[in-house]
């Protein structure tokens, strides 16, 4: 019995989408090793164990796999903080804004790697206008989404948010990407690098926020 035109249609899909998978799992690697600059696309493709035909297939430029690998790495944090949001909601416990956000923060804490990616890509997008609007769209996609949350959580644990959900996510948001990488350009180890974003980003939270 032959496949349908549509049972091979999902079944081409669900390889293309293990293959730029493999992909983006192999380029993590790579950076890891030898940085961002330095990673070839012949390198990210032998890892992988695929040739350049199976990467420009999925991607064009090694810039736009780099942003889709930052999306892959945010979506997972994004996903770890609302199920985080859920089990406070569950347990019920009665926390100020900054412990809050210190909550948060033990679920979606950045790696090295992951604010070196984030870093590099914004440095590319200040000089790529094509990047720049992808880059742009993805960061407004990631403040709504954490915007929905805060305003969840004020909801939740009666606070009264001195500016908009979405405008008070992207503080928060700046507070942390900015804390991240100076804590990196000074060479804080992993443990003093989560204290001090834990620490500004609590603060920016309190500062922001009234108790009904």
């Amino acid at each position: 019995m032959t496949d349908t035109p549509v049972a091979e249609a999902t079944g081409t899909s669900r390889r293309r989408e293990a293959t730029r998978q493999k992909l983006l799992d192999a380029a993590a690697l790579v950076f890891a090793e030898v940085g961002l600059d330095a990673a070839s696309v012949e390198a990210i493709c032998e890892r992988a164990g695929f040739t350049r035909g199976a990467f420009y297939s999925n991607f064009e430029t090694k810039d736009e796999l780099m942003l889709a690998l930052t999306e892959r790495v945010a979506g997972e944090k994004i996903d770890e903080v609302a199920e985080r949001v859920a089990q406070l909601q569950e347990r019920g416990e009665d926390l100020e804004p900054g412990a809050l956000v210190r909550q948060l923060l033990d679920v979606a804490f950045d790696k090295k790697q992951g604010i070196l990616l984030t870093s590099e890509i914004r440095t590319r997008a200040m000089r790529d206008q094509r990047l720049a609007e992808t880059y742009l769209a993805w960061q407004a996609g990631m403040v709504e989404r954490v915007g929905s949350f805060i305003e969840e959580l004020a909801l939740t644990y009666r606070f009264r948010l001195r500016l908009p959900p979405q405008e008070f996510a992207g503080l928060i948001l700046q507070t942390w990407e900015d804390t991240s990488a100076f804590a990196v350009m000074t060479g804080l180890s992993a443990p003093e690098m989560h204290q001090l974003v834990n620490e500004r980003t609590a603060r920016v939270a309190t500062a922001l926020v009234d108790p009904l």
